[in-house]
């Protein structure tokens, strides 16, 4: 089963209205990006290249978050860009991804991904709100 295929059309659709909501007010920028494997012996590492390839660190004040799942490795990684890192308490993407893991062990990937997204979304907008002239600057649909 490609990665994609983990979540329905509506539960993708729920996914990018989380994104979409955690970033009304906020200049932060969220991605989802899934694939079947992780490439990399370390789960921290591919983020760092999907970062990258998605061009996550080109945002204006360096506020990117990304989410990403190695479906049939069952690997996942939250990423922050340095300027969101600098801001949020040392623990706050552990204990991010402790509340994803429960729910992806309970088969709840959808629901997983959605408190994920409206906690980095809740710091985002705390930290970063959302300036007049904001624009999204990445896209919101899952990457794969």
């Amino acid at each position: 089963m490609s990665a994609i295929n983990l979540f329905t059309a509506e539960e993708q659709q729920q996914i990018i209205q989380a994104i979409r909501s955690a970033e009304l007010e906020t200049s932060g920028e969220i991605r989802v990006h899934l694939e079947q494997h992780c490439p990399t012996p370390n789960v921290m590492d591919r983020a760092v290249q999907v970062f990258r390839q998605l061009g996550m660190e080109q945002t204006a004040q360096r506020n990117g978050v990304l989410f990403y799942l190695a479906t049939d490795d069952r690997k996942f990684a939250v990423l922050g860009d340095e300027g969101i890192n600098r801001v949020v308490p040392a623990d706050f993407w552990e204990t991010t991804k402790d509340i994803m893991r429960e729910n992806f062990r309970q088969r709840q990937f959808t629901t997983g991904f959605c408190q994920g997204i409206e906690r980095a979304g809740q710091q985002l907008r705390q930290f970063f709100p959302r300036l007049e002239d904001d624009s999204n600057e990445l896209s919101d649909e899952i990457s794969h």
